[in-house]
């Protein structure tokens, strides 16, 4: 092409270039963020601008910068005077390159995703031809493209039309705002470089039409079969079928080898025929009420896990679906801990083998907090999975509120996920070939950057919340709409009817042999692998703890040899590492310790049985907000070199064949971190896994992991896990919030053996419980009312032959010499009050009073208790003392069952407490301090 034809022509010279005034002080902004541009990345700058940039005598002479304000007084005319016409072409050219990068921005804000084509916001005025000065005559002028792929130099219109096609079509994409260049021309290549989207071949489009199918005639047989019964209908989102389809088997054709999904209810159970494998006569048999599980009590069908295995070009995929109840996102962060269990079992640091998919609802994503301290894991270290793929089924609708008025104040339900830096692909929900681009592009993005991707799927919910509901009642225009809408399946097989790939008796017989397969009740699931067809070297046994002999005792005792090579390791620094003052000293105790020259504490039992286990081959994950060096200052497992950046962890440097030990000072959250410690259990029995709040009180903030997963997993979906809570819990006179770890809450969750609730109060005790939690054959939660001030009183001591010896003792019996008949009152305890108890004891040398502390309070030791009460048959006075009011703590739910131990022919126990409170404890120092005493006043004067 010659100069004469060229609109925008080269100049002779670089000072053409800067004198003539088409390069005018208002394009001074622009050509500024041009330059800068070509400074960082040359290449993404039209080839003529390269020129001029490369010309300039300071880049000539090898400099990688030169001052701007020279070229922006070169820059300045005159406004007085117009620019000639050689200068107005240059600056459309400008606006052109303008335009193209506002598609790229705002294109996705009038993108044709709604299927129901719904009023949306007006068109941004960015995209626009007249914002720019450009109009119809401009149409057929031939433009430099600049970075557009696939275009050189082309008319506006063509140019015009491409991107419409690309950001302004049936997919609608976010990926501006990614802070990377590299992520961006990926994106940017795939996306323009398919002009919108791909052209599949009839075979591929045959394809999506027979899953849209399968989604389709599932529901409407179940919508025949059971009139009124609940079941959140998938209709009107049915691309989720082929939606996972496409990724699954792309993921096995790029080496992924287990998926692990999460979902609400919504569509649920079409993901459990059509892409899990469930057989649909198992279905039917829920339906029925005539199939029944192996959980005591049972769940809902909709929040039912599975686990099949399928096949694809890349080999078999495991795919397994996550048990979840109602509280919809709560499941995302229990899906990612599951992930990243498998991960570290197979040693997958770059999560190439195992994969999260997550699929939200529009309202949830968007209104419950728990997604966003999820994505704010996505990144650290030790909850990353390398990349979850989220599918939202945006139903535009959140049971009844409006989306768009009440449900958010962002644009887009997805906006939260720009946080984590995700690219977000909108997507039309009645567009099947749309759809499987927009995943094949999401799962290469995830694979390739190890990040969050997120699909919008625009869809929209066909009946209401549930099958009996009345949605036109508070959305009657919506579904106005909705009722005169044809299904996907209809507008897709219309669609390649058009095209001659199917005609309507072919689409007909489609449904009607998926239907015949419904009936016969077989699996529908092409690629489906029998169970026992395939063997998964890391699959984990949990036969051995389901319905396991649990001895009464295991043995937990460590040889004293071994416990001093251990604590010799544990002493082991680098060369040069300079350790904090006060570091250093609990470093020097702790040799002494070892030695036999001072008593064990708290902080270094507890690091001798992490030590053990790691050892002994058990893999040990603790976590919490501060759980490193501890809240307390006494656990000290990461240490930092105070002259130089650089920490060191001694529990990972005891040898070479060790298993791995990891502690994480955790995100500031409690659900989403304990959901994921929750996950990461389930999947690794073998592991001590504990999550450790900073306070006790803070698993408040978890409460619903702790009510709906943790106490109730077992009964509900015979899910076990071993997972340890570490909650300080103890009265110092810190106000209501830091006291109490709510003993209570967790009392009342216990029934049919479900949890373990425990209050150790000496350094050996805490040894033995840990150990206890991974030697013994059982898998049950273990909720620890841990130590606070404890950690440094000098009664609570233990001797390094308490950890060579021994067992946890689920009741400790009188430990001064007391007359057995002397002993007229028996105290039951637990916890820190006990300390509080025997220093009075000793100071008034009463020998007339026992103590004994409940160290286990679920499942009660009845029969321990017994046999401590035979120690003394005259005492006519039994008394419960708990440091907490008399409405909280132990008493409420343990005084029926203390009452039956010490049987009806004794007194009735009387309880000592403080009184009750609707706060769990005072505010003021003084006030405390005066309810300690009348509590020991209490149990010793009556």
């Amino acid at each position: 092409m010659d100069d004469a034809q060229d609109p925008f022509p080269a100049p002779a010279s670089m000072q053409d270039a800067w004198t003539g005034s088409a390069l005018y002080g208002s394009n001074a902004t622009y050509l500024e963020a041009l330059y800068e541009t070509f400074l960082q990345t040359p290449e993404a700058v039209p080839v003529e601008w390269r020129r001029y940039f490369e010309a300039l005598p300071g880049l000539a002479s090898g400099r990688t910068e030169v001052p701007h304000a020279p070229i922006r007084a070169e820059f300045t005319y005159d406004a007085r005077h117009p620019a000639p016409a050689a200068g107005r072409t240059i600056d459309k050219q400008l606006r052109v390159l303008q335009l193209i990068n506002a598609y790229r921005f705002l294109g996705h804000r009038t993108a044709a995703t709604d299927p129901l084509a719904l009023p949306g916001q007006p068109r941004p005025e960015e995209l626009r031809l007249d914002y720019y000065h450009l109009g119809e005559a401009d149409l057929d002028t031939r433009f430099h493209a600049g970075s557009l792929v696939g275009v050189n130099q082309a008319p506006l219109r063509e140019i015009v039309a491409r991107l419409e096609a690309t950001y302004c079509g049936p997919i609608g994409a976010e990926y501006m705002h990614i802070g990377t260049t590299d992520e961006k021309r990926w994106l940017q290549q795939r996306l323009e470089g398919a002009y919108g989207r791909p052209e599949p071949d009839g075979e591929r489009r045959f394809y999506l039409l027979q899953r849209l199918t399968a989604a389709e005639a599932l529901e409407q047989h179940l919508h025949s079969r059971y009139v009124g019964q609940k079941r959140f209908s998938l209709e009107g989102g049915e691309g989720l079928i082929p939606l996972l389809d496409i990724l699954i088997e792309r993921a096995g054709a790029n080496g992924v080898e287990e998926i692990v999904l999460g979902m609400a209810h919504r569509g649920r159970l079409n993901v459990l025929i059509n892409i899990m494998g469930k057989s649909p006569d198992e279905l039917f048999g829920e339906f029925e009420g005539r199939t029944h599980g192996t959980a005591l009590a049972g769940d809902v069908k909709y929040h039912l896990g599975f686990s099949s295995d399928r096949m694809t070009s890349g080999g078999p995929v495991h795919l397994a679906l996550a048990f979840n109840p109602s509280h919809l996102e709560i499941v995302g962060p229990v899906v990612e801990g599951s992930v990243r269990a498998r991960q570290d079992r197979r040693g997958d640091a770059v999560g190439r083998k195992v994969m999260p998919v997550i699929i939200h609802g529009d309202a949830a994503f968007a209104g419950q907090g728990v997604v966003m301290e999820t994505l704010n894991m996505s990144k650290t270290r030790g909850f990353s999975t390398k990349g979850t793929v989220h599918v939202v089924v945006n139903n535009q609708i959140g049971f009844t509120t409006s989306t768009c008025m009440d449900a958010r104040s962002s644009h887009y339900c997805t906006d939260v996920a720009k946080m984590v830096n995700a690219p977000i692909l909108h997507v039309n929900g009645d567009d099947p070939e749309a759809i499987a681009f927009v995943t094949a592009l999401a799962l290469d993005y995830r694979l390739r950057f190890r990040k969050d991707v997120v699909i919008d799927l625009v869809c929209y919910r066909r009946h209401g919340h549930n099958e009996a509901d009345a949605p036109e009642v508070t959305q009657p225009m919506m579904y106005q709409r909705i009722k005169t809408l044809p299904t996907s399946r209809a507008h897709y097989a219309e669609r390649l009817a058009g095209l001659g790939l199917i005609d309507e008796a072919g689409a007909r017989a489609l449904v009607t042999d998926y239907r015949a397969q419904l009936e016969a009740g077989g699996v529908v699931v092409p690629n489906l692998i029998e169970a026992a067809a395939i063997e998964h070297p890391y699959t984990v046994n949990w036969r051995q703890y389901i319905d396991s002999e649990v001895p009464e005792e295991v043995s937990t005792a460590v040889p004293l040899e071994q416990l001093r090579e251990l604590s010799a390791a544990l002493q082991r620094l680098p060369e040069g590492f300079a350790l904090h003052p006060r570091v250093a000293k609990i470093m020097d105790d702790r040799r002494k310790m070892a030695a036999g020259a001072m008593a064990i504490d708290w902080g270094y039992a507890e690091t001798l049985a992490y030590a053990s286990l790691v050892d002994e081959g058990r893999r040990v994950r603790l976590c919490g907000q501060d759980t490193a060096r501890g809240t307390f200052f006494h656990r000290h497992a990461v240490l930092h070199n105070q002259l130089k950046p650089g920490v060191y962890v001694p529990l990972r440097n005891l040898h070479p064949q060790q298993a791995d030990f990891l502690v994480i000072d955790s995100l500031l959250s409690e659900e989403a971190v304990l959901a994921f410690e929750y996950g990461y259990a389930t999947a690794s029995p073998n592991a001590l896994v504990i999550w450790e709040a900073q306070f006790g009180d803070f698993a408040n903030g978890a409460q619903v992991v702790i009510d709906q997963f943790i106490s109730s997993g077992e009964e509900k979906w015979s899910r076990l896990s071993g997972l340890v809570l570490l909650l300080p819990h103890g009265y110092e006179g810190q106000g209501a919030e830091h006291s109490s770890a709510r003993l209570e809450r967790f009392l009342q969750l216990c029934a049919n053996d479900n949890l373990q609730i425990c209050v150790p109060t000496t350094p050996a005790q805490m040894f033995h419980l840990l150990r206890r939690q991974v030697l013994r054959p059982l898998r049950k939660p273990l909720v620890v009312m841990s130590p606070k001030s404890l950690l440094r009183h000098k009664l609570a001591i233990s001797s390094l032959d308490d950890l060579a010896e021994g067992h946890f003792q689920e009741v400790i019996g009188e430990c001064d010499e007391l007359p057995g008949r002397g002993v007229e009152t028996v105290v039951f305890c637990s916890g820190k009050i006990y300390y509080d108890l025997l220093q009075r004891r000793r100071d008034e040398d009463r020998r007339d009073i026992a103590l004994i502390r409940v160290e286990q309070l679920y499942p009660f030791p009845e029969t321990e208790i017994k046999r401590q009460l035979r120690h003394y048959p005259s005492a006519a006075r039994f008394v419960w003392c708990q440091e907490e009011p008399r409405n909280q703590g132990a008493w409420p739910e343990l005084s029926w069952t203390l009452n039956q131990t010490i049987g009806m022919s004794r007194p009735l126990m009387e309880c000592v407490a403080r009184p009750p409170s609707a706060a769990p404890a005072v505010g003021r120092f003084d006030l405390h301090t005066q309810q300690q005493h009348a509590l020991l006043d209490a149990v010793f004067n009556r």
